[in-house]
């Protein structure tokens, strides 16, 4: 999959495909929005791979909407991307599936000075509550939330999600190596499950030096080739 991503700020990384990977999973189909789609690369890769789902995003800075579809049209995907602030965001419908790669450094994390980076990646773009708040509202009964967040912020992200009647029901977290703590957490939500919570075996996204055998999979199964550019 070709992929024009911005000459200067911010362009998707690692997270983007392991969550693509772990969403693969659950065979999505059915109405799915990506929220905060930033260049596409999420929403894409899961369209492409799965012929029943038919894929809609939002997408709050201009730049990236015009990324995002533009790589919807090179790629021969159906693709419906609204340029709103997602707290903002209407539709006429509600979704089987709603995925994101959402910004989740807390307030006072350190932030680049670039504003689309800084936008990003602040969860003051996209606060925790009002987020989880506006997914429920959105979903179907029994609906399927997939999303990623900062592991050291689990035990808050259930804690909300819980008070907006989305319960986890799968989790899988994300460490650099073997001897370091999680960085990064990926979330299977349902709403209005009782379900209890099955945890996967941790994914490492290194053995040394080169990425994991199960990061290489999935980045050949990506097959992403990325063109830097202005548009």
């Amino acid at each position: 999959m070709q992929l024009y991503q911005p000459l200067n700020g911010y362009r998707y990384n690692s997270d983007s495909i392991f969550l693509y990977g772990f969403i693969s999973r659950f065979n999505p189909r059915g109405y799915m929005l990506d929220v905060g789609a930033g260049s596409g690369v999420l929403g894409l890769l899961v369209a492409r791979d799965f012929p029943d789902v038919s894929l809609e995003a939002v997408e709050k800075q201009e730049d990236f909407v015009c990324y995002a579809g533009k790589n919807a049209q090179i790629n021969k995907i159906d693709y419906k991307i609204t340029h709103s602030d997602f707290l903002d965001f209407n539709a006429d419908k509600q979704y089987e599936y709603i995925i994101s790669n959402p910004p989740f450094y807390h307030d006072g994390a350190s932030l680049s000075e670039d504003k689309m980076i800084a936008t990003a990646r602040s969860n003051t773009s996209l606060p925790m509550e009002d987020f989880f708040k506006k997914v429920s509202s959105m979903l179907k009964p029994k609906g399927h939330f997939i999303f990623c967040y900062d592991a050291k912020q689990f035990a808050l992200v259930c804690g909300v999600l819980y008070s907006v009647k989305l319960r986890v029901v799968d989790v899988q977290f994300v460490h650099s190596k073997r001897d370091r703590k999680a960085t990064l957490v990926m979330l299977h939500v349902r709403k209005n499950s009782k379900s209890l919570m099955n945890t996967f075996a941790p994914f490492f996204a290194f053995e040394g030096d080169e990425f994991s055998d199960e990061a290489k999979k999935l980045y050949k199964k990506a097959r992403t080739h990325s063109i830097k550019c202005h548009l």
